[in-house]
């Protein structure tokens, strides 16, 4: 790859869009709770292998060999096994009587039931020590852009991060879910915003809530949601974490499986990607990308689909690997209105370039000096921690935010 391109050009061309777009969503993978202290997804799997014992070891094992075949080219995950024995469950309906693949429905329930448990445990317990204050300096930011628009976080993360970094700076935000006590999900919730075109300009309209609420879709479930079974419907209610515990024999929600997409499980897994869907396919927008490996194909049909349809719609991927850009590459998804840096290259306007490495004086811009890595030679907006710092000086009130969130 012999063509190059400045590093001061492409980020001063990423802070004048940031400062002209109105309408802004987010798309937060596993690498945005990592850069904050929440293991991920790997090295959540070795933890739960670490955890089990007896029979559920041994199968939790044995389902890690089996599944190398389905993972290529990824190495096997818990999302992995999961999805293979909630499809058991399925069959088997959770019976004693019935197995499939020498697996008994009862055990598959079980080996669910715990493995979520673990999770939670894993999780919870990382959360209490993790550095919230890169995630209270993006929902900071995030709350002081323009209230025109509604701002939306889509992630596919299980943790707590963003919901108590919202609650320790008071921001507002809304997620589908009402109630005090045992709080329900109300699909009819997300479908009263939408957006609409005249004469060349956005308007949003809205019921409800204020568009000054930032929206969280979390895409594969929460710590904080659980399965009831009130004998007539069984549903999903959001509750404290801290109340788990009154909850020991309901399951909680964490779906990174199939079943999200056909199952009659399907609130509010259903909604939130219809909500992606129309984010990405009306209007002209910015949306950014960050800490995903685009794993879950499901996710990337969705956003290849609305590049393709909607060229008004900018999407922006930071990866903290150059393998994760030439993974977009080699998907044959490159689209005029996708753009994607990486440590060492940039996909731009449908072309991909090697970063010219700047010379660095007393000229060169506080951007360049603040995330071109001189020693290692690479560019760090790959970094969730990097990026929201990025985010913060193309403001010009970083040094206010950082007060703020040191208080």
């Amino acid at each position: 790859m012999s063509n190059k391109t400045r590093v001061s050009r492409e980020l001063n061309e990423l802070r004048n869009q940031l400062s002209y777009s109105k309408r802004i969503g987010f798309f937060l993978g596993a690498g945005a709770s990592k850069a904050v202290g929440i293991p991920d997804i790997n090295t959540l799997t070795n933890r739960i292998n670490d955890n089990l014992d007896g029979p559920q070891k041994q199968l939790f094992e044995k389902l890690l060999l089996d599944l190398e075949v389905v993972a290529k080219p990824n190495a096997v995950n818990v999302e992995h096994i999961l999805d293979h024995i909630r499809l058991i469950r399925r069959i088997t309906l959770d019976k004693g009587e019935k197995e499939f693949d020498t697996i008994k429905g009862n055990v598959a329930a079980e080996l669910d039931k715990k493995i979520c448990d673990e999770i939670y445990q894993i999780i919870s317990s990382e959360e209490k020590t993790s550095d919230c204050k890169t995630t209270q300096k993006y929902v900071s930011w995030l709350n002081w852009l323009s209230k025109d628009f509604t701002k939306e976080i889509f992630t596919t993360n299980y943790d707590l991060i963003l919901e108590k970094s919202f609650e320790k700076l008071q921001v507002p935000f809304f997620d589908g879910f009402v109630g005090a006590n045992e709080s329900f999900f109300f699909p009819s919730s997300l479908e009263t915003n939408y957006y609409s075109s005249s004469q060349g300009k956005d308007f949003i309209h809205s019921d409800s809530p204020p568009n000054s609420w930032i929206r969280l879709w979390k895409l594969h479930g929460s710590l904080g949601w659980f399965w009831v079974d009130d004998k007539k419907s069984e549903r999903i209610i959001r509750v404290s974490p801290a109340a788990k515990y009154n909850y020991k024999n309901n399951e909680l929600v964490i779906y990174p499986s199939r079943e999200k997409y056909d199952s009659s499980r399907k609130q509010p897994f259903i909604a939130y990607f219809d909500r992606l869907k129309y984010f990405l396919q009306d209007g002209e927008g910015l949306f950014i990308i960050s800490g995903y490996s685009f794993s879950d194909d499901h996710v990337n049909e969705i956003i290849y689909n609305g590049a393709k349809f909607n060229n008004r719609i900018h999407i922006i991927c930071f990866y903290y690997r150059d393998e994760d850009l030439q993974k977009l590459i080699d998907s044959d998804n490159i689209h005029m209105n996708i753009t994607a840096y990486s440590p060492n290259r940039i996909l731009t306007g449908g072309n991909e370039f090697a970063w010219e490495e700047p010379k660095i004086d007393e000229d060169t811009s506080d951007l360049v000096l603040k995330f071109w890595n001189q020693p290692d030679k690479h560019l760090e907006l790959g970094d969730f921690n990097k990026l929201v710092d990025f985010f913060l000086i193309c403001t010009g009130r970083k040094e206010k935010f950082d007060r703020e969130i040191l208080v």
